[in-house]
């Protein structure tokens, strides 16, 4: 067994996120290791200025159960990307790099922000942001305890 299988962690389908820099934590999300990017609800996302670059500020309601409760946050924008949905509706999202915490992990990733109303839970943990982390078992769920 390499190295770089050693520092792995398992994970199962769901799991406690915390994104610090946007004010949210222990948000549940779906790991979902057929989509390439991750993926965040939110509301309401006007476009600005700043310093000369784009920023973005958006809503996001972190507790499923209480969809009074919003938390504004603001970010620099990263890109835009054209993303196929799950429903096979091509989309063009906002793209930003914020701040992921999962068990004693900390890093960087990329995250497209879009309306995931319709869907079970505000977040999803592709690909991109769990490669060379992680090994994912479905059976389970919540692997990692709550920060």
């Amino acid at each position: 067994m390499s190295r770089v299988h050693k520092t792995k962690q398992m994970i199962g389908a769901l799991e406690y996120a915390d994104l610090p820099e946007l004010g949210i934590t222990n948000l549940v999300m779906r790991v979902d290791t057929g989509a390439a990017t991750s993926s965040l609800h939110v509301d309401n996302i006007v476009e600005f200025e700043r310093d000369g670059e784009r920023w973005i500020q958006f809503d996001i309601h972190p507790d499923i159960h209480d969809v009074e409760r919003t938390v504004k946050c603001e970010s620099k924008v990263l890109s835009q990307k054209k993303i196929k949905s799950s429903t096979a509706d091509r989309q063009r999202r906002y793209v930003i790099r914020t701040r992921l915490e999962m068990g004693a992990r900390a890093w960087k990733i990329k995250l497209t922000l879009t309306d995931r109303s319709e869907m079970t839970y505000l977040m999803l943990l592709g690909r991109q942001a769990m490669a060379g982390k992680f090994y994912v078992d479905p059976e389970y769920e919540f692997i990692l305890p709550a920060r």
